[in-house]
């Protein structure tokens, strides 16, 4: 039975890492500050990688790349590992991971509209259904109309909830550019390249916000050090080689269906480790979100 729904179970592990990691992060992020949490969690997310490839294939580092896998990978890695990562991992501080992975539901449907515009992707009229209701499932969550009053009201942090838009976006634009520069690479060292991206991105924002002090601080800090290191193996590790193995072993469509479960498998978690007070409407959002997004992949 395992063998048979390998592919399942790897998809349902991917979203418990994920669902780790983001909690983690939020974590360290409060600690010491979300700049530091990405760049940390980069050399360590590269680390793991680059030794686990070193095992799997031979190579310590993706020299096998061709111009054009580096090109497309490099932005890819700008736009995803930087950039939306860098509104992500701010939204944890803001709102809280819990909210930041329920906007990331998003991501699913934004990468669709994303391959029809750009890679000529077929759009059907159920794929259009499923994303209105990720739409909806996310609006019961953040919306909010109190009795007696006419107006409806945004329940979180503007800013917060912008961020993490931001980097669902972030992370569907970098997945069709990824999609662009990898075709028959291997994946896990198409993830090689994106990381050193965003490497050498953070590295530039640090030198010129001269945020290096910040990242002292944040290496002296042992237990946020420690909570970093356990989001980065769950995370860009485990998380992402388990994505891998579920894509080897079942359809695009089932594995990322599973995965995007973040949104209800994150609920216990917050309600235990951060003492949240989840509403119904909030558990029942972030259902009917999942429901979208498994529509998206019929």
């Amino acid at each position: 039975m395992i063998q048979q729904n390998l592919g399942e179970l790897a998809a349902l592990g991917t979203a418990l890492c994920w669902t780790i990691s983001g909690i983690t992060f939020e974590s360290a992020g409060k600690k010491v500050g979300s700049l530091s949490v990405n760049y940390i969690r980069l050399i360590l997310g590269f680390i793991f990688i680059s030794t686990y490839s070193f095992f799997s294939r031979g190579m310590l580092l993706p020299l096998d790349a061709t111009k054009n896998n580096w090109a497309w990978l490099m932005v890819s890695g700008f736009i995803g590992f930087f950039l939306g990562d860098l509104f992500l991992f701010q939204s944890y501080v803001e709102v809280g991971s819990r909210i930041s992975l329920l906007i990331m539901a998003s991501s699913p449907p934004i990468s669709a509209f994303l391959g029809f515009v750009f890679l000529g992707e077929r759009l059907e009229l159920i794929s259009l259904l499923g994303m209105i209701i990720t739409i909806i499932g996310i609006a019961i969550v953040i919306l909010n109309k109190e009795t007696g009053e006419s107006k409806v009201k945004i329940t979180y942090s503007e800013k917060g909830l912008i961020y993490a838009f931001l980097g669902a976006f972030g992370q569907a634009l970098g997945l069709i550019c990824s999609k662009k520069g990898m075709g028959d690479y291997n994946p896990l060292a198409a993830t090689q390249i994106r990381i050193i991206s965003g490497f050498i991105s953070f590295t530039i924002l640090f030198i010129i916000a001269k945020k290096f002090g910040d990242l002292k601080i944040a290496f002296k800090n042992k237990k946020a050090m420690g909570v970093i290191a356990i989001g980065s193996f769950f995370g860009p590790f485990i998380g992402v080689t388990l994505s891998l193995v579920s894509l080897k072993y079942t359809s695009a469509g089932i594995s990322s269906t599973i995965t995007s479960i973040m949104p209800v498998t994150i609920i216990p978690f917050s309600i235990l480790i951060f003492k949240e007070k989840v509403k119904p409407k909030e558990i029942l959002g972030a259902i009917i979100s999942v429901i979208g997004v498994g529509i998206l992949f019929i």
